[in-house]
């Protein structure tokens, strides 16, 4: 074994990229939570339950919005970067390929792209996400579980009464404090 030399250990492109991509994420919702608290217009706001969340698709088809409020979010801190994505990919794919035939995504909203052999990052569009949490399934299903739901406060009305939150089978809509609209995924200690 040799002794620690004192010197860092050199960063890997994937951590590099890991590390990035999380900077990003938690400063992004870090600033759309603070900005979006005070359009909130109470003390609470809706939220989902990562935890409770069903996959059952009512987010799709039951918001009051022409287009849901609800988006996939993805915890890059949790993904496996896995080069066959259960979120991305339908259960039996042709083939590893962006083919719109092996997309689960029904809207193409994910985003593939190669970071070094074997990964790949995966990158939700939401202005194509329609919230119908197909991807959400996949990965809770088969893969780690770092896509999940989340109402976006910039879209959602802030109805008192959720439409959504009144069919939801796993009763995973709850009221958060508007200072704090996220509830966020994060990797088991």
């Amino acid at each position: 074994m040799e002794a620690n030399s004192g010197q860092p250990k050199p960063v890997s492109r994937r951590q590099f990229l890991r590390d990035g991509a999380r900077l990003v994420a938690v400063t992004g919702v870090g600033a759309l939570g603070g900005a979006l608290a005070n359009r909130a217009g109470g003390q609470t706001v809706w939220q989902i339950d990562p935890a409770k969340c069903l996959h059952c698709g009512n987010c799709a088809t039951q918001c009051v919005l022409e287009q849901s409020a609800v988006k996939c979010v993805h915890a890059f801190a949790v993904c496996g970067y896995c080069q066959l994505c259960t979120g991305f990919f339908d259960a039996e794919p042709n083939e590893l390929t962006t083919a719109a035939e092996n997309q689960l995504c029904p809207t193409a909203a994910i985003k593939r792209s190669f970071v070094e052999d074997p990964y790949y990052q995966y990158v939700i569009d939401e202005r194509l996400c329609i919230g119908c949490a197909k991807c959400v399934e996949g990965c809770n299903h088969f893969g780690n579980g770092s896509l999940f739901l989340q109402i976006r406060h910039d879209r959602c009305l802030h109805c008192n009464e959720c439409a959504i939150a009144r069919t939801c089978p796993g009763d995973a809509f709850r009221r958060v404090a508007a200072r704090h609209p996220y509830l966020l995924k994060t990797a088991p200690h």
